[in-house]
């Protein structure tokens, strides 16, 4: 079985070559189309509240035009062989993203869009220079130690008395001037690229077999060190910081890397027990987590109460799903803006309420396609720090949505996360750019040709040689 890529020869047969196709005229129709999504919803929302198409169609429409099809030519430039899905599947998101907060906006007089669309100007920059000056993803792991005790800086900034702000009750953003920033957006990708050089090194060891259990083999005592180390910076996190999603987030994501790395499902047991104990001492001792998830639980006890009305943007939420059904009530046709946070922590139930069910699904189907593009660029990398580089970032995204749908779903309690390319915020903005890049750089190196190195080997006739096109 050949690999695609790999040049194999066959002991009678002729020399069969596996090349990928780059497909770049494909990602172009593709991004066409995402186009036709992002402005044409952006029309629709000025026609469902205002009854006419907004006024700045053409430059709104020139603008986000010029940054996906800009993305793409540097893709064409510097990464001819990369994934030709992924960008087209980002660009529909975001420009979907920008007309849902664009139709809040209209709804609240405000101007979330305009800046969002800034933020997404600056995470296309950083898109293309991520791909501009990396060009071989296998350059990080000589940064393995720096990026993971730059992301633990970074997380701890919040912590610094004048730097550190608080807002809803979670101490996760720095202040800048004007500006909010959220340093774990950008600790995520650095703790994915730690997580990734580190396993690749120290893998075998951890791989190997301790106590056996009821049919599982549990790990040894003595490489539990990893997992319990980043078990107490989550737990510091969601303590220090109150903030359920990024805890939930690194733990899960250093579990799944440790998991694909050695095969061991020893570790998912270990991981498990450890979320569960954490999980409980979290909702006994920090107050924010008790009542998330004590809304979780019963949100309409605190709804209408008169004193906090705790429960209002979930059950509202819940109220636009049931408003919604399945083909929701066209955009500019619902009350999403009744719910707190609607263009940022609850856009998915703005979402459903005026897309409805549909229109839900049809997003969870584009998040599952960047999802599972980025586990096939796992499955096609040849190295093995490319590998664990994509599975993270697949898991950051994969983690991402299921919290964050599932909490405003009820499926599990809020952790305050937002939807990645949908949601208001200019730090998650750019650094899920910025981990598309690192995708597509992976995937490019893995589909291209391997050139043949060997001095000594004679160059095989046309006759001879067979070109099987991917």
């Amino acid at each position: 079985m050949s690999t695609p890529g790999l040049t194999t020869t066959g002991v009678t047969g002729p020399l069969l070559q596996f090349v990928h196709r780059r497909r770049r005229g494909a990602e172009l129709f593709l991004l066409v189309l995402a186009l036709v999504v992002g402005i044409g919803a952006y029309a629709a929302a000025g026609l469902g509240v205002e009854g006419r198409v907004p006024a700045d169609i053409v430059g709104y429409g020139g603008w986000l035009a010029g940054l996906i099809l800009g993305a793409h030519v540097v893709v064409r430039l510097v990464a001819p062989y990369a994934d030709p899905v992924l960008l087209p599947v980002v660009a529909a998101l975001n420009g979907l993203g920008l007309a849902v907060i664009h139709r809040l906006d209209l709804a609240g007089d405000s101007d979330f869009a305009r800046r969002q669309l800034i933020w997404m100007t600056l995470g296309v920059g950083l898109f293309a220079g991520t791909l501009l000056l990396l060009r071989d993803h296998r350059v990080l792991t000589r940064f393995t130690y720096t990026c993971g005790l730059a992301a633990i800086v970074l997380l701890l900034t919040p912590q610094v008395p004048v730097l550190g702000k608080e807002i809803n009750g979670a101490r996760i953003w720095i202040g800048i001037g004007p500006f909010s920033l959220q340093p774990g957006e950008v600790a995520k990708v650095l703790l994915v690229i730690a997580f990734a050089g580190y396993l690749v090194l120290h893998r075998d060891a951890l791989a190997l077999a301790g106590r056996r259990v009821l049919f599982v083999d549990l790990p040894r005592g003595r490489d539990l060190g990893p997992i319990l180390g980043m078990w107490a910076i989550s737990m510091v996190i969601l303590v220090a910081q109150s903030d359920l999603g990024s805890s939930l987030l690194f733990f899960g994501l250093f579990l799944i890397m440790l998991y694909v790395s050695t095969e061991r499902p020893g570790w998912l047991v270990v991981g498990a027990i450890m979320f569960v104990i954490g999980a409980v001492l979290a909702t006994m001792f920090v107050g924010r987590v008790g009542d998330r998830v004590d809304l979780w639980l019963d949100p309409y006890a605190f709804f209408g109460d008169g004193t906090s009305d705790k429960g209002r943007q979930i059950v509202l939420s819940q109220f636009g799903f049931g408003w919604g059904g399945l083909l929701g009530r066209g955009l500019g046709g619902g009350s999403p803006w009744m719910v707190y946070y609607a263009n940022s922590d609850f856009i998915t139930s703005s979402i459903g309420e005026e897309l409805g069910l549909t229109g839900l699904m049809a997003v969870l189907v584009m998040y599952g396609l960047i999802v599972e593009r980025a586990l096939r660029t796992a499955v096609i990398s040849r190295d093995g720090f490319g590998k664990l580089l994509a599975t993270g970032l697949a898991g950051v995204f994969a983690l991402q949505v299921f919290v964050v749908v599932g909490g405003v779903t009820r499926l599990i309690p809020l952790t305050g996360l937002t939807a990645p390319f949908l949601s208001y915020g200019g730090s998650s903005l750019v650094a899920n750019w910025v981990i598309v890049a690192l995708l597509l750089r992976i995937s490019d190196l893995a589909r291209r040709p391997v050139p043949d190195l060997s001095a000594e080997a004679d160059e095989p006739d046309e006759e001879s040689t067979q070109v099987i096109r991917l």
